[in-house]
């Protein structure tokens, strides 16, 4: 993953994959946070509450390093690995992918079980475009409403995307800046009169 794009999905797909009377119905689903995969997982168990398994893999953040997988009570490694091998071969973050099964009666085997699930995610992945993201970096901006038309102006100008923001006597927004253009955009900032920035790390630190 270069340091300024990532890759992502935004829109949730499903696509079923049968073998021997089983049936595979995977999801893949735009997540950012864990929390929000157990909302979808839970969602999708909802659902489903007949299936026999929901199997499922994510991996979230800018790093990629936070991620998870799970069998459901199929053979180790069957299921949850093969689901992740495919977010991971189109180079997803911010992606869960789940996939539910229907027994059949027939026994598939390991192999025919990494086949199921390997074939169930890649049918719903390949159902929702792949995304390419800019990495950014939010920094709050304080400022005297006289100096709005400025700011979105150069928001605009490199691509910058107003997450917050608060019209009020003390005016501020919460700026997520490309991080490629982080340094243009902080020095223009500062130039310009009654503006202050903080960085979103310096903000943290001011409410705690």
């Amino acid at each position: 993953m270069a340091d300024d794009i990532y890759y992502t999905i935004e829109k949730t797909a499903t696509a079923e994959f049968k073998d021997r009377g089983s049936k595979f119905v995977g999801y893949a689903c735009p997540v950012k946070t864990v929390v929000e995969c157990k909302e979808k997982l839970n969602e999708i168990k909802k659902a489903h509450p007949k299936a026999t398994h929901h199997c499922f893999a994510y991996r979230i953040g800018l790093d990629g390093n936070t991620f998870r997988v799970s069998d459901d009570g199929e053979p180790s490694g069957t299921a949850g690995r093969p689901i992740l091998g495919q977010i991971d071969s189109k180079g997803l973050t911010g992606t869960l992918v789940v996939v539910v099964r229907y027994f059949g009666g027939t026994l598939l085997g390991v192999p025919g079980l990494i086949n199921a699930y390997k074939s169930a995610a890649s049918l719903a992945l390949q159902m929702t475009p792949v995304a390419q993201k800019q990495v950014e970096k939010e920094y709050r901006v304080q400022f005297d409403y006289t100096g709005l038309n400025d700011i979105i102006t150069l928001a605009r100008q490199y691509n910058c995307r107003v997450v917050h923001q608060e019209m009020q006597l003390f005016c501020y927004m919460i700026l997520a800046i490309p991080n490629n253009r982080v340094t243009e955009v902080i020095y223009k900032l500062k130039e310009m009169k009654n503006v202050e920035v903080l960085a979103d790390d310096q903000r943290s630190s001011s409410r705690q």
